[in-house]
């Protein structure tokens, strides 16, 4: 029994979206050099020539670009329709020299010799831009490029407690009882400690006894 399968399209084997649109600009640029007056061949193609042709896509522009004379000149919204013409976007034709350069290059042509690179090409750009922003009332920003963010400050070993000075040179720092009830009225046989605030048989508050206890709670 025979089976019949229909091919498999394989995705990987399909153009970009990009590819696509850059054959479709290099097909339609080598036509635009075909019908030149003289005919133009690629090899002789100069940035002057990239220009004519940057210029004449105009006639099929959609986007409006107020004259400096029309009332919604830099008004980003107008109100009402105006006369004024119909041009390419600047982002469309820097977007199409883009891949016009990239096409150049794929097709044999040299990078040091790419019309679509050439000075007067991005300072025609550069004019279209600017003159769109003042017109449409568009600010065009330039991409910025992201920043690494900068790394966590490092964790610094915490500082130990400041030892503070004992009361005498000659004790320890013992805790100091505070639940200490010392009588009202003491007896003689006891003294009390300045320093250890405890009760100590008058017999051991001379000098040469003066040792240090523990308080016990």
């Amino acid at each position: 029994m025979m089976t019949s399968s229909e091919p498999n399209m394989d995705n990987s084997s399909r153009p970009s979206r990009y590819e696509s649109q850059k054959r479709r600009d290099w097909n339609t640029f080598g036509q635009y050099l075909k019908n030149h007056r003289p005919p133009l061949a690629l090899s002789r193609c100069s940035g002057a020539h990239v220009l004519e042709f940057l210029r004449y896509l105009d006639q099929f522009g959609k986007t409006k670009v107020h004259n400096l004379g029309c009332p919604f000149f830099g008004h980003p919204h107008p109100p009402a329709p105006c006369p004024c013409p119909l041009r390419q976007a600047w982002g469309s034709l820097d977007a199409l020299v883009g891949r016009l350069r990239a096409a150049f290059e794929e097709n044999g042509g040299h990078p040091d010799a790419n019309p679509f690179g050439a000075r007067a090409v991005r300072l025609y750009l550069r004019e279209v831009r600017d003159s769109q922003a003042k017109a449409r009332g568009i600010a065009y920003e330039k991409k910025k490029r992201k920043r690494p963010p900068p790394p966590p400050p490092s964790l610094s070993p915490p500082h130990p407690p400041p030892s503070h000075p004992h009361p005498h040179p000659n004790y320890p720092p013992y805790p100091l009882s505070t639940s200490l009830h010392l009588p009202s009225h003491p007896s003689s046989d006891f003294t009390v400690h300045p320093h250890l605030l405890m009760m100590l048989p008058a017999s051991a508050a001379s000098d040469d006894l003066m040792l240090p206890l523990p308080v016990l709670h």
